[in-house]
């Protein structure tokens, strides 16, 4: 054996890295961008998006406008049942476009769709004509729809990057 090959053997443990991985590339650490230097082309954040994608993305953002709009006339005639069943649309559309596509993106189109629609509706007009009126379920509306999309896009990005369920404490 060569005094290379010895060398390498006593920094690695006793195992020689294989040519051409990204191991040994690294010296048998972990890549500076997070491990993913082995991962496919197209299958990391930064893929490229395909047409699918896209119109997936454009489906999900035109469902959060008509969620809001439907969301915004239960909530009000049906107080307090309809509040909690336009949260619970709401919360069902954030939470299947997260499964639906496995990205944060999934969240964000029909929150960005929900969002945009919620404040152009609560705009009053120069007629006098609003959707929505001043009151705690509007209020309650606006904030939990908004909650409901945080806590749906922070779960989605904690299942993309691998988090494992932890008990703390125990």
């Amino acid at each position: 054996m060569s005094g290379a090959k010895k060398r390498t053997r006593a920094t690695t443990g006793g195992k020689v890295p294989k040519t051409g991985t990204a191991a040994a590339a690294g010296g048998g650490r972990k890549a500076a961008d997070g491990g993913t230097a082995g991962r496919a082309p197209g299958t990391g954040l930064a893929a490229p998006l395909s047409p699918g994608r896209v119109a997936a993305y454009v489906l999900l953002l035109v469902l959060g406008a008509v969620v809001a709009v439907a969301g915004g006339l239960v909530q009000a005639a049906w107080f307090p049942g309809g509040l909690l069943l336009a949260l619970a649309g709401a919360g069902g559309l954030f939470y299947g476009g997260a499964r639906a596509l496995g990205r944060t993106g999934g969240v964000l189109a029909p929150g960005a769709g929900w969002l945009v629609t919620v404040i152009l509706l609560s705009d009053s007009r120069p007629e006098g004509d609003f959707l929505f009126g001043a009151g705690p379920g509007t209020y309650v509306f606006l904030v939990g729809g908004i909650a409901l999309a945080v806590i749906c896009a922070t779960g989605s990005q904690m299942r993309a990057n691998g988090a494992q369920a932890a008990r703390l404490g125990g």
